[in-house]
């Protein structure tokens, strides 16, 4: 043992209020790939039955609560801080669908949403209400109330919400456990009768027929993954509901809506490389699906339905052959008959290197495309007849862009969603013939939040091999420009999926930015923010880039002088836990402080069980270790717990929940009893009633984020 970690040690084995931490009991189980075997003390901590494991995990609860008592006065004061910044009593912006308005309402002390809506004012009315929380709303009938349904449940979630095309029935999904397996059941909004179709155990994301006389809802196999589309005839028993459409293969999951024309129903299939669509007419529904495009391995699309000039037609987001003759890496939007689309295509948008197209959504008479271009997300209005793309500029060096809540199939305006890392969360419409964009809200901050104490800005790092690696940062300015002097720096990275983590506003970071943190996030390899390259370069046989990349960045941020390793704290969540392990393992040194939520940190272990829930769909993103043994031993060269070394390692929190079925509870348990065998400080939280998204209800996640922020200042030494 080094000198470092042995007067670490000696320092914590000094503090004679210290509780004990548990030790988990070594039980080994060997799992022998490609001739390598590995024996596993902690696997049997995967038996979530096992009454030992639940006694380890209280009592891993315990000595966590009791290791952090003297952050009890912190913790309510960051949550009394997040709680006086939020305006409590709230409403959403009112969406027009059908002849209604549709919003959400908050009240000060329920943990859910209130789901209303009002009637028009007339046929010609686009305009929202501008409702007032302690002024009543003329007609408000109020569809479903989450504090209702969420009561005799430690966890609530909605993972369906949808009415009727003709406004008179209420399909809604919950799911009480945190395992993501909703039940669906519909109520008649005139009298608040819950009809007697009742659907177990299905998928986030069901959907009425237009006709309002369907249920199309997904299920999902012992893995976890979604891979039958069903049709529920509303009034019948369920086992009478029709196979759609199943995906026996394993790689795929599935999905299916309607598209905003009601034209028709798009069945969707798609691995993390590779996807393939068919279309049902949506007035026969038992009809038999036709193909848009088959399936070729590395190639991706999406189609979405308009009419032009009378003729059905889709417009196809792909990254196959473009054009040209090159792949379309970054994607090329085409349009294609809707009655022969393997036919001649029409080049709309052309690919173009470093262009990210990320979306289209078409409406009666124009559409809109979102993108990416240096780093940032763009919008762009699609003109039918010509194809030009027209963008729509802001002001701020950085923030985030996108469409939020457009059901109509012809509106006169486009509702957008708007914000930064400064700017609160801002909804506009933007009036398609005159190009006035109208401001309809902007998320209210309590207390004088005033936009201007705050900067951000974007500085780049250079990783190993030279790639410059972008550095989003937000602070308070009555603390100094960064760089001034060494501040503490709250690190975020993720990097996986093409997953980006783009510029946004958060009521509870302002507690950490007003006590002096600078806050700022790692764009790693893997993310999607500078294109599809940025995330090729960051998975399978290349996954390490993302490692690296964010410890250049660690590194260039002490270079640079705006911190030091001590005050330095990272952070990071599900795939981003396992950036978290591995940076720990990679530069311990280089912080003072180590959050790792929800974390995927025996990646190697889950990824070669394809029992486990989406194992076998995760090989397109990190490779197949059952199969590869090259694979096998990159995977293994990297995952956190069976890397974990004798170092002198920063503190370590971790936080995960029993019910999560996409990062299990066992891997952050096996890790932190891992770390412990080497002295690390390491404790573990874990919600013992929540899923992968943590606790439900707004207060509880206040409360939640108050713990996490509170142990993470007390590692910057900011805590009061």
């Amino acid at each position: 043992m080094s000198q470092a970690r042995r007067s670490v040690v000696s320092v914590i084995n000094e503090a004679p209020a210290s509780p004990t931490p548990p030790v988990a009991a070594r039980r080994i189980v060997q799992r022998t790939h490609h001739g390598d075997t590995f024996d596993d003390p902690y696997e049997w901590l995967r038996d979530k039955d096992d009454p030992d494991v639940i006694a380890h995990l209280e009592a891993e609860n315990a000595y966590t609560t009791a290791r952090t008592a003297h952050l009890e006065g912190l913790r309510g004061r960051i949550f009394e801080e997040i709680k006086g910044r939020t305006q409590e009593t709230d409403l959403s912006v009112p969406v027009r669908m059908g002849s209604w308005w549709y919003y959400g309402r908050t009240v000060e002390g329920k943990q859910y949403g209130i789901h209303c809506r009002a009637p028009l004012a007339s046929e010609d009315d686009w305009t929202p209400p501008e409702l007032t929380a302690d002024v009543p709303v003329p007609g408000e009938q109020v569809l479903l109330d989450g504090n209702v349904e969420a009561e005799g449940h430690e966890f609530f979630s909605l993972g369906t919400f949808e009415v009727s095309k003709d406004g008179t029935l209420l399909l809604y999904g919950v799911d009480v456990a945190g395992d993501e397996r909703y039940t669906l059941r519909l109520r008649e909004i005139a009298s608040g009768r819950e009809l007697d179709d009742v659907i177990e155990g299905t998928f986030a994301g069901a959907s009425l027929s237009p006709d309002g006389r369907n249920v199309v809802y997904t299920t999902v196999d012992d893995a976890w993954r979604p891979d039958t589309v069903w049709l529920h005839e509303i009034g019948t028993p369920t086992d009478h509901d029709v196979k759609l459409f199943h995906e026996p293969d394993d790689h795929f999951w599935v999905g299916a809506d309607f598209t905003r024309s009601d034209r028709y129903l798009t069945i969707g299939a798609g691995s993390s490389i590779t996807s393939e669509e068919w279309l049902l007419d949506a007035d026969y529904l038992r009809g038999e699906p036709r193909l848009v495009w088959p399936r070729v391995e590395g190639v991706e699309y999406g189609s979405e339905h308009a009419v032009i000039d009378g003729e059905d037609v889709l417009f196809v987001l792909h990254n196959g052959p473009a054009a040209t003759g090159e792949q379309a890496l970054d994607f090329e939007l085409v349009r294609v008959s809707a009655s022969d689309p393997t036919g001649e295509r029409t080049v709309v948008i052309p690919h173009e290197s470093g262009r990210r197209l990320l979306g289209v959504s078409t409406f009666r008479d124009w559409g809109v495309v979102g993108y990416r271009r240096d780093g940032l997300t763009r919008l762009g209005l699609l003109g039918y007849a010509t194809g030009a793309v027209d963008e729509l500029t802001f002001d701020e060096p950085l923030y985030d862009v996108g469409t939020a809540g457009n059901p109509e199939w012809a509106p006169p305006l486009l509702r957008i969603g708007y914000g930064s890392f400064v700017t609160p969360g801002t909804v506009y419409d933007y009036e398609l013939a005159s190009g006035e964009r109208l401001l309809r809200k902007q998320q209210p901050v309590l207390g004088g939040y005033d936009p201007a104490d705050y900067a951000q800005e974007r500085v780049w790092a250079t990783a190993d091999d030279g790639t410059k690696v972008p550095i989003s940062l937000v602070y308070k300015t009555s603390f100094g420009g960064v760089g001034d002097a060494p501040r503490p720096v709250h690190l975020y990275g993720y990097g996986s999926y093409e997953h980006s983590i783009d510029p946004a506003f958060s009521i509870a970071r302002l507690s950490a930015l007003d006590r002096g943190v600078v806050f700022a996030v790692a764009h790693v390899r893997g993310g999607g923010e500078m294109g599809r390259a940025w995330y090729e370069n960051g998975k399978t046989l290349t996954k390490k880039n993302t490692f690296t990349d964010f410890v250049a960045c660690a590194r260039h941020l002490v270079d640079i002088g705006i911190t030091t390793p001590d005050r330095m704290v990272a952070e990071g969540g599900s795939a981003g836990g396992l950036l978290m392990g591995a940076v720990a393992n990679l530069a311990p040194h280089l912080f003072g402080g180590i959050l790792a939520v929800v974390p995927f940190v025996d990646a190697l272990t889950s990824i070669l069980d394809p029992s486990l829930p989406l194992t076998v769909i995760e090989w397109d993103e990190w490779g197949d270790p059952l199969h590869d043994p090259e694979v096998y031993a990159y995977m293994k060269s990297y995952t956190p717990y069976e890397n974990v070394q004798d170092a002198a390692y920063p503190p370590i929190l971790a936080v995960t929940s029993l019910n999560d079925t996409r990062v299990l509870y066992v891997e952050p348990a096996k890790w932190v009893a891992r770390l412990r065998e080497v002295e690390v400080d390491a404790i573990l939280k874990c919600e013992m009633s929540a899923g992968h998204g943590g606790v439900s209800g707004r207060y509880n996640a206040w409360r939640e984020r108050a713990f996490e922020l509170a142990w993470l200042l007390d590692r910057l030494g900011v805590a009061d």
